[in-house]
């Protein structure tokens, strides 16, 4: 007797798709529109790389101020007169400077003191009034260690040329007098002063960049000084730097300290980390806006690919595919073209970063949350955006699909 002829397996259920096949299917969609995909995919990519941008300078400019901070030192106070009960301008004692570096907790101090109504020329033909901005100030020959400052060229004042018409002249002060090598002569004061050095930029000290510092005996010989500081430095301890800000006022004028103004440099750079970072949180919320397009975009694509194949859905569903199983292609679809853009977005952030970050001279730091921050949002993007058009894409009944070839 013959065996019956198996049945056909109508009442089987649909075979299920593996991952691989979920992502081939997938791809299969983006690569039929490749400048469509490239152009969604783009504007992920730059709300990404925006973000990553702004994070990561952000966080090499914080990573280069700590780095200044570490070799400048946290520690340096500074000392300068206020206001007296009447309004006016006080003075700091000759003897400050002195006291102040006796004090316990403090390491190292030095001084300088502005000359009024001495200005310095590049040669005696400048009118008076082109400054440039630079001052005149009598300087400690300690002064270097106290605050940390370095040579660009030339040497500091020593015991010898503290005495006689030498200067040494900041960095932006050179650059206003158009001095680039020690040796040359500037009109200081109605007589020749020799250039002697040229200092780097400090920036625990920026007052010093546009300055022409010339020796504590010989502003008094050649220049009329009266031997009071205007701004005393002082080198703290670092486990003492707060309780040495408590006294510095008290030692430097112990006649009136409340006529004595005590600031701690390295404050001022915090400060402008601080309004940095305020900054780049304006500068993040606008990157968000443009990923918030970005990811329009991707929803704008994955419903024209839905009205655009519709053909090719109800032909799936015919041939036995759940609706399960084309929401679930609609959806990898718009995950892959998120994805896309979310990669190329952190490797353009990233790019932008490091070459920002070179041009500044700046250590590049790109923070790893960062970029897997970035990646996330992406993939949540395409999720958001693909889940409407996924949806729509599976609730097509095949013949309706079909009438549509």
């Amino acid at each position: 007797m013959t065996p019956p002829a198996p049945s056909p397996r109508t009442g089987d259920a649909p075979a299920r798709l593996s991952p691989p096949d979920v992502l081939r299917v997938g791809a299969s969609g983006l690569r039929a529109r490749p400048l469509r995909v490239f152009l969604s995919a783009l504007g992920i990519a730059i709300g990404i790389a925006a973000m990553i941008a702004v994070v990561g300078i952000s966080t090499s400019s914080r990573a280069q101020l700590q780095a200044t901070l570490d070799r400048l030192g946290t520690n340096l106070l500074t000392v300068a007169p206020g206001k007296d009960m009447f309004g006016g301008n006080s003075e700091l004692p000759e003897e400050a400077t002195g006291m102040v570096g006796r004090m316990p907790d403090v390491e190292s101090a030095s001084a300088t003191g502005k000359l009024e109504d001495t200005d310095v020329y590049r040669n005696d033909h400048i009118p008076e009034g082109q400054t440039g901005g630079i001052s005149v100030l009598a300087a400690r020959l300690d002064l270097p260690r106290t605050i940390g400052l370095t040579m660009a060229a030339g040497t500091w004042l020593n015991a010898g040329t503290a005495r006689y018409p030498a200067v040494v002249i900041g960095s932006d002060a050179a650059q206003a007098l158009g001095v680039s090598t020690p040796g040359v002569q500037v009109w200081l004061g109605a007589q020749w002063f020799t250039v002697v050095g040229i200092l780097d930029p400090n920036q625990l000290a920026p007052e010093l960049d546009s300055a022409a510092l010339v020796g504590w005996d010989a502003a008094a010989t050649h220049l009329g000084f009266d031997g009071h500081p205007t701004t005393v430095y002082a080198r703290a301890r670092k486990d003492a730097v707060e309780k040495a800000q408590n006294l510095l006022a008290a030692t430097a004028n112990p006649q009136s300290p409340n006529e004595v103004e005590v600031s701690r440099p390295s404050d001022a750079l915090a400060a402008q980390n601080a309004a940095d970072a305020t900054f780049t949180a304006l500068l993040l919320g606008l990157g968000g806006v443009a990923l918030l397009v970005g990811g329009v975009g991707v929803a704008n694509t994955m419903v024209i690919s839905v009205l655009e194949r519709r053909a090719e859905i109800g032909l799936r569903r015919s041939l036995g595919a759940t609706r399960g199983q084309v929401r679930l292609q609609f959806l990898t679809e718009s995950q892959l073209l998120a994805g896309l853009g979310g990669v190329g977005g952190v490797a353009l952030g990233t790019a932008v970063t490091a070459v920002f970050a070179v041009v500044q001279g700046w250590p590049t730091v790109v923070p790893v949350w960062a970029m897997a921050g970035g990646l996330l949002a992406t993939l949540l993007i395409g999720a958001v955006a693909g889940l409407y058009p996924a949806i729509r894409a599976a609730r097509l009944p095949p013949t309706e699909a079909l009438a549509a070839v």
